[in-house]
């Protein structure tokens, strides 16, 4: 059976890639491209939306979509665990599902896993990320996503050590962890993690390199768990078994990393 796909931000940077994967994966239909400035009455007859617009756009998108009970998936960055919950009864209440990727990279959610699993070891933590400069968000929604889960890692040890937090130089404090933005030509998307304890450090590092050849393998999975998906779902971790388990993160979710081109992923201790 074809699902229909009405696509919300189909002319950016991103919407273009999913426009590509989606009118290559079988089993999909791509029936209306809509822009930041389309009536969202154009949703109408879609089966799903899949929303990679604007922070400002993107809360309108969802809104309409549970509205008409339609599934919807969410790529644009700018949702934080507090507007999704917004979002919660208005889901429960249609009955239909909501999906919310904060990045489509598998090398990405793989590091945020690896930085939540090792939270509670280190008492210091602070995330750097660096997008380019067209970027109109920060902190960035996959630095936001990764802050929450660190948080919830560390529920039974208590929030980070961040001294001087009353500086404005000293970053935006998501669950308690510092994050700093840089926005700056010559940059795809970069995150680092650094945690840090008594006489050691360990940093873990994201380089997307080639989004098209990054983002498509993520892209189908989150095509196919929205289709469906029933109730809220955040992460692209929700359809993957990474193997690890996160304190206080909520239980296992299904990860299979398989070959992810296109990006840069490692892992340093200093």
């Amino acid at each position: 059976m074809t699902t229909r796909v009405a696509l919300v931000g189909g002319t950016g940077r991103l919407g273009g890639i999913i426009r590509e994967v989606i009118e290559a994966e079988e089993g999909f239909e791509l029936v209306a491209i809509l822009s930041s400035q389309s009536a969202l009455s154009d949703l109408d007859g879609a089966d799903l939306v899949v929303d990679a617009s604007t922070p400002a756009v993107s809360i309108d998108v969802v809104r309409a979509a549970i509205e008409r009970g339609i599934n919807v998936l969410v790529g644009t960055s700018g949702w934080s665990a507090e507007r999704i919950a917004l979002i919660r009864p208005l889901v429960k209440a249609a009955g239909t599902g909501a999906v919310f990727i904060p990045n489509f990279s598998l090398g990405s959610v793989v590091g945020s896993a690896l930085a939540a699993a090792a939270a509670p070891f280190f008492p210091s933590i602070e995330i750097v990320e660096a997008h380019r400069e067209t970027k109109i968000d920060s902190p960035s929604g996959t630095a936001v996503r990764t802050a929450e889960l660190i948080g919830a890692a560390r529920a039974q040890v208590g929030p980070v050590e961040s001294p001087h937090v009353d500086q404005r130089a000293r970053g935006q404090q998501v669950a308690s962890v510092p994050i700093h933005s840089l926005r700056r030509p010559g940059v795809v998307a970069r995150q680092e993690t650094i945690l840090s304890g008594r006489g050691e450090s360990l940093t873990i590092v994201h380089d997307t390199v080639e989004p098209a050849l990054a983002y498509a393998p993520g892209i189908r999975l989150a095509l196919a768990g929205a289709r469906a998906a029933t109730g809220v779902v955040v992460g692209l971790d929700s359809f993957l078994d990474i193997g690890l388990r996160v304190p206080g993160a909520g239980d296992d979710r299904p990860v299979a990393e398989g070959d992810v081109p296109g990006q840069v992923a490692r892992a340093t201790s200093a």
